[in-house]
């Protein structure tokens, strides 16, 4: 009672103050062109953080593009920047010519002016599941190509266009120790569970979601000097019957009991810069 009754001052104080003195958030982070200097340092929470001393991958490397260029966010920590292009070269052993990398983080994280409400810590991307026809897409080009859905028009099997190839570069991410988790969509999910034959611990990571059909999202657990608010570890076990649940759910929605909404949920591209983390307001706004 006491922790809601501190926030609604706080937020009461904030609301009180001219835009001007007090803007969005997202409008900040947003409208940065470049990074802080330093030490790479990871801060707050998945929905609501920062990122300093971000580094930018690559527009173009021997197995990876970055995609939308246009939107600025292929910044990260560091230590994502290497796993992408090590998930990279995994992708090519297993068959592909590489990785068409989406959203990552803009280049001092926090929340974006349209989109995620994670990928601000520098710790989140998307990796497309097409596998890529060319590694040599033009900046127009990589504006205008879609990825493609492994799932199937309903919702409940994979389409044809999900392969072994694509569990094969999921686990090899799943298995990195430095990966907190992996989203993407149930049925997916489902046919990995199949598939998998040998150990299946590096399912636990691999977390069913909405909206990830075209692309899969890796979460980065918090680098070492870094200081961020941990996340619950996954549910013990592989998932699988879990996965399984969210199918039979879109087959029969008549089974989902209705979940009233949380009143005191807020999207983050509503937070203004005061109720964002102390050393974010200061990343934000340095020189």
């Amino acid at each position: 009672m006491i922790r809601k009754l501190l926030s609604a001052v706080v937020l009461a104080m904030a609301t009180a103050l001219p835009a001007s003195a007090d803007p969005l958030a997202k409008d900040v982070f947003g409208a940065t062109p470049g990074p802080t200097g330093g030490n790479a340092t990871s801060i707050g929470f998945y929905s609501k953080g920062c990122v300093s001393g971000a580094v930018q991958l690559p527009e173009t490397g021997p197995t990876w593009q970055a995609m939308r260029l246009s939107r600025n966010r292929n910044w990260g920590h560091p230590e994502l920047v290497s796993f992408l292009i090590g998930l990279s070269q995994a992708a090519r052993q297993a068959g592909w010519q590489g990785l068409y990398i989406g959203d990552m983080s803009q280049p001092r994280g926090g929340p974006m002016v349209t989109g995620h409400a994670s990928h601000q810590m520098g710790l989140d991307a998307d990796i497309w599941l097409l596998p890529p026809p060319s590694m040599h897409l033009s900046r127009a080009q990589r504006e205008s190509i879609s990825s493609v859905s492994v799932v199937n028009g309903k919702g409940i099997a994979p389409s044809a266009n999900w392969s072994p190839s694509h569990m094969a570069i999921i686990r090899a991410a799943a298995r990195d120790p430095r990966i907190e988790r992996i989203f993407i969509d149930p049925v997916a999910k489902v046919a990995m569970c199949q598939m998998e034959t040998g150990n299946r611990s590096w399912l636990r990571k691999v977390r069913p979601i909405n909206g990830h059909d075209y692309h899969f999202h890796v979460r980065l657990s918090c680098p070492s000097g870094s200081t961020c608010q941990k996340q619950d570890p996954p549910p013990a076990g592989d998932g699988c019957a879990e996965a399984a649940e969210w199918i039979k759910n879109r087959i029969d929605p008549s089974r989902v009991k209705p979940v009233p909404p949380d009143p005191d949920y807020r999207h983050p591209r509503s937070f203004r810069l005061s109720e964002m983390p102390r050393q974010c307001q200061a990343v934000a706004t340095a020189r």
